[in-house]
């Protein structure tokens, strides 16, 4: 192999090592952006919902807020999936069992939602942070290449003619060190971080139910309207007939 094909090869070595670099960064950053917007936003969700006093309060206040935490989220579609549920055609046929189950799967279907959200990109830092050192050690062994292609056509092994190329083997190799141990060690705290947040919003879902429970699973006729919007329009007498029963 030519001096140039195996410089060449270290080289391109290095360029993808900084591309590698530029994209973990580039994810680390948006989403330890992201892990802190949303635990903010948790966080005041949490206190506001517990000043709550029932499950109408905790509708109003999911009203209320814009929709930027995780569990701010779950609620709304919890509360989306209440009102229908609990008075919808096939209420009074199922009870609130058949609204308990709807109402379940709504949660689960968010909480796997927000679990795809919290796992993006990690794929990516593991991909990087697996592959970065062997190609920083690609990068290397054609360094070395390149110092004996260079030994052998130069006839001589001074110190001029081997420290360049074993410089470029030495620094490919530090390059993928450098690039794999913070996409490692950024993968490893995204994943604790995920499965806290899921285990937090399958209790945050749970304390939902029971206190959906505690209520019968009914909301005020105002909370109803207001969550399913067009849908309830066919049941606008419904307060009139219950006032006539």
């Amino acid at each position: 192999m030519s001096e140039f094909a195996s410089s060449s090869i270290a080289h391109a070595a290095l360029w993808i090592l900084l591309a590698f670099s530029v994209a973990s960064w580039a994810l680390i950053v948006a989403k330890a952006l992201h892990t802190v917007r949303a635990g903010r936003a948790d966080r005041r969700f949490d206190r506001s919902l517990r000043e709550a006093s029932d499950l109408d309060a905790a509708a109003r206040l999911t009203q209320a807020v814009s929709t930027e935490g995780p569990k701010s989220r779950v609620a709304a579609a919890f509360f989306r999936t209440l009102g229908p549920a609990a008075h919808g055609r096939d209420a009074a046929a199922h009870g609130k069992e058949h609204a308990k189950d709807l109402c379940e799967r709504a949660l689960a279907q968010r909480i796997r939602k927000e679990r795809r959200t919290s796992e993006n990109g990690l794929a990516v830092l593991a991909s990087i942070g697996a592959t970065a050192p062997f190609v920083g050690l690609f990068g290397t062994v054609f360094g070395i290449i390149h110092a004996l292609t260079a030994i052998s056509h130069r006839a001589s092994a001074s110190i001029d003619v081997v420290a360049g190329p074993i410089g470029e083997a030495l620094v490919a190799t530090g390059v993928g060190i450098a690039v794999a141990v913070p996409a490692v060690l950024a993968y490893n705290f995204f994943v604790r971080r995920s499965k806290s947040l899921n285990a937090d919003l399958d209790d945050f879902a749970n304390d939902l139910i029971t206190l959906a429970q505690q209520q019968d699973f009914q909301l005020r006729p105002e909370l109803r309207q207001h969550k399913t919007s067009a849908p309830a329009a066919p049941h606008r007498n419904e307060p009139a007939r219950e006032a006539i029963a």
